[in-house]
């Protein structure tokens, strides 16, 4: 699938339908068509963290705001990134986190709401022998639809049955704001209807979050506005080792540690997510810190180094916690 607003949009507008017309789906229609389950596990102080690949979207690099065709070529030379008929692909990641005996999902993937080429995170889940009723806290970054689709099963009801939902109280408050709805353009609406009904089911189960609060077990809340403006990352405490899982911070590897201010059309503040970007970027090299986003080649761990004027991604080993 080839990311664009229409697209996005395209997908917000049906999503609501389908989920208030149960009765249309059937079992077999409801079965996960998405790509053949991909995990990777590794272990972290006291924490066992299963990086869960939802799927893929493709995105052009001159989807980018502040493109430049001679800086996207620098970027990518040399490299082993291939741009296809449809752009660049990125993946779409959610992570499992098991420590002291408890189950945190953060990000539910996208479900059925993006195409065929998503929606393999409950698979990927699956595969590494964890049920839906075993999680107990499911941790939003934001809520777009590769990030909170996966929190419905098809019949509308809650896919995670016993588990607490945990997101910012400001992200909470901008998609449910009549205001803002009433302000933003007609055709972006369903976006924001669908981004409603993925939460709707977990309204009484719901901890909104202020400032960098506790989340879940070992896990506490970093704000990271910009992109909308309640994005969070979450701080792992695994006794002797600590990970941060970023969210959004970037969209492309390939590109975006190169050209950080490179913003996308999605990002509601898009100066303020590129300088929130910049001050993490900042940050995890200064400190050293360990990170795994959303959209980081899979299983999108590894470390920020400086480059120049610029950064760059370094990838974990693939053995690297095992």
């Amino acid at each position: 699938m080839t990311i664009t607003r229409r697209t996005l949009l395209k997908a917000a507008a049906v999503a609501p339908a389908a989920a208030a017309a149960p009765a249309l789906i059937s079992p077999a229609a409801a079965a996960p068509q998405g790509p053949t389950p991909v995990l990777h596990q590794f272990t972290l102080g006291d924490a066992r963290i299963t990086a869960l690949l939802d799927g893929h979207l493709a995105i052009k690099p001159e989807f980018f705001t502040g493109y430049d065709a001679a800086k996207a070529e620098a970027a990518l030379a040399g490299s082993l990134y291939r741009e296809n008929a449809k752009g660049l692909e990125i993946p779409v990641n959610g992570y499992l986190v098991e420590q002291g005996g408890e189950y945190t999902l953060i990000d539910s993937g996208s479900a059925q709401l993006l195409g065929p080429d998503l929606g393999a995170l409950p698979s990927a889940l699956a595969a590494a022998g964890v049920t839906p009723d075993q999680i107990t806290t499911v941790l939003l970054t934001h809520i777009h639809p590769d990030h909170s689709g996966g929190l419905l099963s098809p019949d509308g009801s809650a896919a995670f049955a016993n588990a607490e939902l945990a997101v910012a109280a400001a992200e909470w408050g901008y998609w449910h704001d009549e205001a803002v709805l009433a302000a933003v353009p007609e055709e972006s609406r369903g976006f924001f209807q669908t981004a409603r009904s993925s939460v709707a089911p977990y309204a009484n189960r719901l901890k909104l979050l202020k400032g960098e609060a506790e989340a879940a077990k070992g896990l506490s809340a970093v704000p990271l506005p910009g992109h909308t403006p309640g994005h969070t990352g979450f701080m792992l405490d695994a006794g002797s080792e600590a990970l941060l899982f970023w969210g959004d911070v970037v969209h492309s590897t390939a590109l975006q540690f190169a050209e950080p201010d490179w913003t996308i059309p999605f990002d509601v503040d898009q100066a303020l997510a590129a300088q929130t970007r910049r001050q993490m970027f900042d940050r995890a090299a200064a400190d050293d810190l360990l990170v795994v986003g959303m959209h980081l080649d899979f299983p999108g761990l590894g470390k920020v180094l400086r480059a120049g004027k610029g950064f760059r991604f370094h990838q974990a080993p693939w053995q690297f916690g095992l």
